[in-house]
Protein backbone atom coordinates (compact mmCIF):
# COMPACT_ATOMS: atom_id res chain seq x y z
CA UNK A 1 0.00 0.00 0.00
CA UNK A 2 2.96 2.33 0.66
CA UNK A 3 5.30 3.44 -2.13
CA UNK A 4 8.88 4.48 -1.28
CA UNK A 5 10.80 6.81 -3.60
CA UNK A 6 14.14 8.61 -3.52
CA UNK A 7 13.25 11.21 -6.14
CA UNK A 8 10.43 13.55 -7.13
CA UNK A 9 8.21 12.16 -9.90
CA UNK A 10 7.94 14.35 -13.00
CA UNK A 11 5.13 16.86 -12.70
CA UNK A 12 4.81 16.62 -8.92
CA UNK A 13 5.77 20.24 -8.29
CA UNK A 14 3.07 21.54 -10.63
CA UNK A 15 0.16 19.18 -9.88
CA UNK A 16 -2.77 20.25 -7.79
CA UNK A 17 -4.17 17.89 -5.15
CA UNK A 18 -6.80 16.45 -7.50
CA UNK A 19 -4.12 15.52 -10.06
CA UNK A 20 -1.77 13.86 -7.61
CA UNK A 21 -3.38 10.43 -7.95
CA UNK A 22 -2.24 10.39 -11.59
CA UNK A 23 1.39 10.82 -10.52
CA UNK A 24 1.55 8.68 -7.37
CA UNK A 25 0.19 5.12 -7.10
CA UNK A 26 -1.17 5.82 -3.61
CA UNK A 27 0.27 6.92 -0.27
CA UNK A 28 3.91 7.70 -0.95
CA UNK A 29 6.98 8.42 1.18
CA UNK A 30 9.72 10.31 -0.66
CA UNK A 31 13.23 10.59 0.79
CA UNK A 32 15.40 13.46 -0.44
CA UNK A 33 19.05 13.93 0.61
CA UNK A 34 20.41 17.03 2.30
CA UNK A 35 23.53 18.49 3.90
CA UNK A 36 22.55 17.17 7.35
CA UNK A 37 21.72 13.47 7.22
CA UNK A 38 19.06 13.20 9.94
CA UNK A 39 15.85 14.00 8.06
CA UNK A 40 13.03 16.37 8.75
CA UNK A 41 9.73 14.49 8.25
CA UNK A 42 6.71 16.29 6.79
CA UNK A 43 3.30 14.74 6.18
CA UNK A 44 0.70 16.32 3.89
CA UNK A 45 -2.77 15.34 2.72
CA UNK A 46 -3.59 13.02 5.59
CA UNK A 47 -6.98 14.57 4.92
CA UNK A 48 -7.55 14.79 1.20
CA UNK A 49 -9.35 18.12 1.31
CA UNK A 50 -6.60 19.87 3.30
CA UNK A 51 -4.31 20.98 0.51
CA UNK A 52 -2.14 23.66 2.11
CA UNK A 53 0.59 21.15 2.96
CA UNK A 54 0.96 20.10 -0.66
CA UNK A 55 1.15 23.70 -1.86
CA UNK A 56 3.70 24.52 0.86
CA UNK A 57 5.96 21.59 -0.02
CA UNK A 58 5.76 22.37 -3.73
CA UNK A 59 6.79 25.97 -3.06
CA UNK A 60 9.67 24.85 -0.85
CA UNK A 61 11.02 22.31 -3.36
CA UNK A 62 10.82 24.80 -6.21
CA UNK A 63 13.06 27.09 -4.14
CA UNK A 64 15.67 24.35 -3.84
CA UNK A 65 15.54 23.04 -7.40
CA UNK A 66 19.15 22.48 -8.47
CA UNK A 67 20.40 23.16 -4.93
CA UNK A 68 21.25 20.97 -1.99
CA UNK A 69 18.70 20.90 0.81
CA UNK A 70 20.07 22.11 4.17
CA UNK A 71 18.86 18.86 5.74
CA UNK A 72 17.51 15.57 4.41
CA UNK A 73 13.75 15.76 3.90
CA UNK A 74 11.22 12.92 3.98
CA UNK A 75 7.73 13.76 2.71
CA UNK A 76 4.69 11.56 3.19
CA UNK A 77 1.85 12.17 0.76
CA UNK A 78 -1.16 10.61 2.48
CA UNK A 79 -4.66 10.11 1.12
CA UNK A 80 -4.14 10.96 -2.54
CA UNK A 81 -7.27 9.03 -3.53
CA UNK A 82 -9.44 11.26 -1.32
CA UNK A 83 -7.55 14.33 -2.56
CA UNK A 84 -8.58 13.44 -6.12
CA UNK A 85 -12.19 13.94 -5.08
CA UNK A 86 -11.65 16.80 -2.65
CA UNK A 87 -12.76 14.72 0.33
CA UNK A 88 -11.39 14.29 3.84
CA UNK A 89 -11.52 10.54 3.23
CA UNK A 90 -13.53 8.32 0.90
CA UNK A 91 -16.45 6.11 1.99
CA UNK A 92 -15.06 2.92 3.46
CA UNK A 93 -11.70 4.50 4.24
CA UNK A 94 -10.53 5.26 7.77
CA UNK A 95 -9.43 8.75 8.71
CA UNK A 96 -5.72 8.82 7.82
CA UNK A 97 -5.00 10.83 10.96
CA UNK A 98 -6.59 8.32 13.33
CA UNK A 99 -4.74 5.12 12.33
CA UNK A 100 -1.15 5.81 13.36
CA UNK A 101 0.54 3.63 16.01
CA UNK A 102 -1.11 4.16 19.38
CA UNK A 103 -4.65 4.42 18.02
CA UNK A 104 -7.36 3.28 20.42
CA UNK A 105 -8.43 -0.28 19.64
CA UNK A 106 -5.54 -0.71 17.22
CA UNK A 107 -6.15 -3.49 14.73
CA UNK A 108 -4.49 -4.89 11.65
CA UNK A 109 -6.08 -2.80 8.92
CA UNK A 110 -3.91 -2.12 5.84
CA UNK A 111 -3.80 1.60 6.67
CA UNK A 112 -2.56 0.88 10.20
CA UNK A 113 0.19 -1.41 8.88
CA UNK A 114 1.17 1.30 6.42
CA UNK A 115 1.49 3.98 9.10
CA UNK A 116 3.54 1.61 11.26
CA UNK A 117 5.86 1.08 8.29
CA UNK A 118 6.26 4.86 7.86
CA UNK A 119 7.19 5.22 11.54
CA UNK A 120 9.62 2.30 11.35
CA UNK A 121 11.24 3.75 8.23
CA UNK A 122 11.78 7.12 9.92
CA UNK A 123 13.06 5.52 13.12
CA UNK A 124 15.78 3.79 11.10
CA UNK A 125 16.72 7.11 9.51
CA UNK A 126 16.93 8.80 12.95
CA UNK A 127 14.36 11.47 12.17
CA UNK A 128 15.25 14.94 13.47
CA UNK A 129 11.74 16.40 13.84
CA UNK A 130 8.24 15.87 12.48
CA UNK A 131 5.72 18.32 11.02
CA UNK A 132 2.15 17.37 10.09
CA UNK A 133 0.44 20.10 8.03
CA UNK A 134 -3.33 20.54 8.26
CA UNK A 135 -6.18 22.91 7.47
CA UNK A 136 -9.47 23.43 9.25
CA UNK A 137 -12.89 24.41 7.98
CA UNK A 138 -13.82 27.09 10.53
CA UNK A 139 -12.32 30.43 11.50
CA UNK A 140 -9.20 29.71 13.55
CA UNK A 141 -5.83 31.40 13.95
CA UNK A 142 -2.72 29.57 12.81
CA UNK A 143 -1.44 27.47 15.70
CA UNK A 144 0.70 24.47 16.58
CA UNK A 145 -0.41 21.31 18.43
CA UNK A 146 1.86 19.14 20.55
CA UNK A 147 1.38 15.98 22.59
CA UNK A 148 4.25 16.38 25.04
CA UNK A 149 4.99 19.33 27.31
CA UNK A 150 8.73 19.17 26.77
CA UNK A 151 11.03 22.07 25.84
CA UNK A 152 12.00 20.86 22.35
CA UNK A 153 8.36 20.23 21.43
CA UNK A 154 7.40 23.71 22.63
CA UNK A 155 10.34 25.26 20.79
CA UNK A 156 9.32 23.54 17.55
CA UNK A 157 5.71 24.68 17.86
CA UNK A 158 6.78 28.24 18.77
CA UNK A 159 8.69 28.52 15.51
CA UNK A 160 5.29 28.29 13.80
CA UNK A 161 3.09 30.29 16.20
CA UNK A 162 3.03 31.62 19.74
CA UNK A 163 -0.39 29.94 20.09
CA UNK A 164 0.21 26.31 21.09
CA UNK A 165 -2.35 23.63 21.97
CA UNK A 166 -1.50 20.55 24.03
CA UNK A 167 -3.70 17.48 23.56
CA UNK A 168 -3.64 13.73 24.17
CA UNK A 169 -6.94 12.87 22.49
CA UNK A 170 -7.85 11.81 19.84
CA UNK A 171 -5.30 9.03 19.69
CA UNK A 172 -3.92 7.53 16.49
CA UNK A 173 -2.72 10.89 15.19
CA UNK A 174 0.55 11.36 13.35
CA UNK A 175 2.14 13.76 15.83
CA UNK A 176 1.52 11.42 18.75
CA UNK A 177 3.14 8.49 16.93
CA UNK A 178 6.20 10.55 16.00
CA UNK A 179 6.50 11.99 19.51
CA UNK A 180 8.02 8.61 20.40
CA UNK A 181 10.89 9.37 18.01
CA UNK A 182 11.50 13.12 17.95
CA UNK A 183 9.94 16.53 18.59
CA UNK A 184 6.66 16.55 16.67
CA UNK A 185 4.08 19.20 15.89
CA UNK A 186 0.82 19.48 13.98
CA UNK A 187 0.42 22.89 12.37
CA UNK A 188 -3.07 24.22 11.68
CA UNK A 189 -2.93 26.64 8.76
CA UNK A 190 -6.47 27.99 8.50
CA UNK A 191 -8.68 27.34 5.51
CA UNK A 192 -7.09 25.75 2.42
CA UNK A 193 -8.31 28.55 0.14
CA UNK A 194 -6.28 31.14 2.07
CA UNK A 195 -2.86 31.39 0.34
CA UNK A 196 -1.13 32.78 3.43
CA UNK A 197 -1.49 29.35 5.06
CA UNK A 198 0.72 27.72 2.43
CA UNK A 199 3.26 30.56 2.62
CA UNK A 200 3.39 30.26 6.41
CA UNK A 201 3.81 26.47 6.33
CA UNK A 202 6.45 26.67 3.57
CA UNK A 203 8.53 29.19 5.53
CA UNK A 204 8.17 27.14 8.73
CA UNK A 205 9.43 23.95 7.06
CA UNK A 206 12.29 25.93 5.51
CA UNK A 207 13.24 27.29 8.94
CA UNK A 208 13.25 23.76 10.39
CA UNK A 209 15.47 22.51 7.57
CA UNK A 210 18.09 25.05 8.67
CA UNK A 211 18.01 24.11 12.36
CA UNK A 212 21.04 22.42 13.85
CA UNK A 213 19.05 21.48 16.96
CA UNK A 214 16.15 22.60 19.14
CA UNK A 215 16.79 24.38 22.43
CA UNK A 216 16.23 22.53 25.70
CA UNK A 217 14.61 25.58 27.32
CA UNK A 218 10.91 26.44 27.51
CA UNK A 219 10.06 29.51 25.39
CA UNK A 220 8.49 32.20 27.56
CA UNK A 221 6.36 33.89 24.91
CA UNK A 222 3.87 31.07 24.27
CA UNK A 223 0.11 31.16 24.82
CA UNK A 224 -0.48 27.55 25.86
CA UNK A 225 -3.88 25.87 25.86
CA UNK A 226 -4.96 22.40 26.87
CA UNK A 227 -7.64 20.52 24.93
CA UNK A 228 -9.79 19.08 27.71
CA UNK A 229 -12.75 17.72 25.73
CA UNK A 230 -14.06 16.71 22.31
CA UNK A 231 -17.58 17.68 21.22
CA UNK A 232 -19.48 15.32 18.92
CA UNK A 233 -23.02 15.16 17.56
CA UNK A 234 -25.16 12.20 18.52
CA UNK A 235 -25.67 10.10 15.34
CA UNK A 236 -29.47 10.08 15.64
CA UNK A 237 -29.75 13.85 16.07
CA UNK A 238 -30.72 16.09 13.14
CA UNK A 239 -28.76 19.32 12.84
CA UNK A 240 -28.51 22.45 10.73
CA UNK A 241 -27.45 26.08 10.68
CA UNK A 242 -29.56 29.24 10.85
CA UNK A 243 -29.13 32.93 11.55
CA UNK A 244 -27.99 33.61 15.13
CA UNK A 245 -30.90 33.43 17.56
CA UNK A 246 -33.14 31.46 15.19
CA UNK A 247 -34.34 27.87 15.67
CA UNK A 248 -34.67 25.65 12.62
CA UNK A 249 -36.66 22.45 12.08
CA UNK A 250 -33.80 20.27 13.39
CA UNK A 251 -33.15 18.77 16.80
CA UNK A 252 -30.27 21.22 17.18
CA UNK A 253 -29.69 24.48 15.32
CA UNK A 254 -26.23 25.98 15.28
CA UNK A 255 -25.76 29.67 14.54
CA UNK A 256 -24.41 30.33 11.05
CA UNK A 257 -21.45 32.16 12.58
CA UNK A 258 -20.62 29.43 15.11
CA UNK A 259 -16.94 29.39 14.15
CA UNK A 260 -16.52 32.97 15.38
CA UNK A 261 -16.39 31.40 18.87
CA UNK A 262 -13.09 29.65 18.11
CA UNK A 263 -10.20 30.75 20.32
CA UNK A 264 -12.45 33.05 22.34
CA UNK A 265 -12.57 32.52 26.09
CA UNK A 266 -16.30 32.11 26.72
CA UNK A 267 -17.91 32.60 30.12
CA UNK A 268 -20.34 30.13 31.68
CA UNK A 269 -23.83 30.69 30.31
CA UNK A 270 -22.68 31.36 26.73
CA UNK A 271 -25.15 30.04 24.13
CA UNK A 272 -23.68 27.78 21.44
CA UNK A 273 -26.88 26.40 19.84
CA UNK A 274 -30.67 26.15 20.10
CA UNK A 275 -32.67 22.93 20.57
CA UNK A 276 -36.24 21.88 19.84
CA UNK A 277 -36.80 19.85 22.99
CA UNK A 278 -35.76 20.53 26.58
CA UNK A 279 -35.15 16.90 27.49
CA UNK A 280 -32.51 15.23 29.59
CA UNK A 281 -30.64 13.80 26.62
CA UNK A 282 -28.29 16.44 25.28
CA UNK A 283 -27.88 16.46 21.48
CA UNK A 284 -24.10 16.82 21.82
CA UNK A 285 -21.66 14.50 23.58
CA UNK A 286 -18.67 15.99 25.37
CA UNK A 287 -15.89 13.47 26.03
CA UNK A 288 -12.87 14.14 28.22
CA UNK A 289 -9.29 12.98 27.66
CA UNK A 290 -10.08 9.52 28.99
CA UNK A 291 -13.08 9.19 26.68
CA UNK A 292 -15.62 9.60 29.49
CA UNK A 293 -18.93 11.32 28.81
CA UNK A 294 -18.77 14.63 30.68
CA UNK A 295 -21.54 16.37 28.75
CA UNK A 296 -23.45 17.41 31.87
CA UNK A 297 -20.30 19.06 33.23
CA UNK A 298 -20.02 21.39 30.26
CA UNK A 299 -23.53 21.77 28.77
CA UNK A 300 -27.10 22.42 29.82
CA UNK A 301 -30.35 23.33 28.06
CA UNK A 302 -32.22 26.37 29.36
CA UNK A 303 -35.33 27.73 27.59
CA UNK A 304 -34.41 26.07 24.32
CA UNK A 305 -30.81 27.28 24.41
CA UNK A 306 -27.78 25.02 24.69
CA UNK A 307 -25.49 26.83 27.11
CA UNK A 308 -22.05 26.32 28.58
CA UNK A 309 -21.96 25.41 32.28
CA UNK A 310 -18.35 26.52 32.75
CA UNK A 311 -15.84 28.85 31.09
CA UNK A 312 -14.01 27.29 28.13
CA UNK A 313 -12.37 28.22 24.84
CA UNK A 314 -13.64 26.38 21.73
CA UNK A 315 -11.36 25.43 18.86
CA UNK A 316 -12.05 24.01 15.41
CA UNK A 317 -15.81 24.56 15.66
CA UNK A 318 -16.85 24.03 12.05
CA UNK A 319 -19.78 24.93 9.81
CA UNK A 320 -19.36 21.77 7.72
CA UNK A 321 -22.00 19.18 8.64
CA UNK A 322 -20.16 16.41 6.82
CA UNK A 323 -17.04 17.04 8.94
CA UNK A 324 -19.18 17.25 12.08
CA UNK A 325 -20.63 13.80 11.39
CA UNK A 326 -17.37 12.24 10.18
CA UNK A 327 -15.25 13.59 13.02
CA UNK A 328 -16.50 16.14 15.54
CA UNK A 329 -18.01 19.58 16.03
CA UNK A 330 -14.80 20.79 17.65
CA UNK A 331 -12.88 20.88 20.91
CA UNK A 332 -12.98 22.66 24.26
CA UNK A 333 -9.80 24.10 25.72
CA UNK A 334 -8.57 25.76 28.87
CA UNK A 335 -5.56 28.02 29.30
CA UNK A 336 -2.67 26.35 31.08
CA UNK A 337 0.66 27.59 32.53
CA UNK A 338 3.93 26.84 30.83
CA UNK A 339 5.85 23.94 32.38
CA UNK A 340 8.66 24.92 34.69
Amino acid sequence: MLTLLDHLPDGLLDADARQLAGLLPGPTLIHLPGRRAEPLFVSVLLHGNETTGLTAIQGLLRKYQGRELPRALSIFFGNVAAAAEGKRHLPGQPDYNRVWPGAAGSGDAPEQRMMQRVVDEMRERRVFASIDIHNNTGLNPHYGCINRLQPRFLQLARLFSRTVVYFIRPTGVQSMAFAELCPAVTVECGKPEHPFGADHARDFVDTCLHLEDLAETVPNDVDLFHTVATVTLRPEVSAGFAAPGETGPWDITFPSDLDRLNFRELPAGSVIARVLKDDDRLPLVVSDEQGRDVSATYLQVVDGELRLRRPVMPSMFTLDLEIIRQDCLGYLMERMPLPA
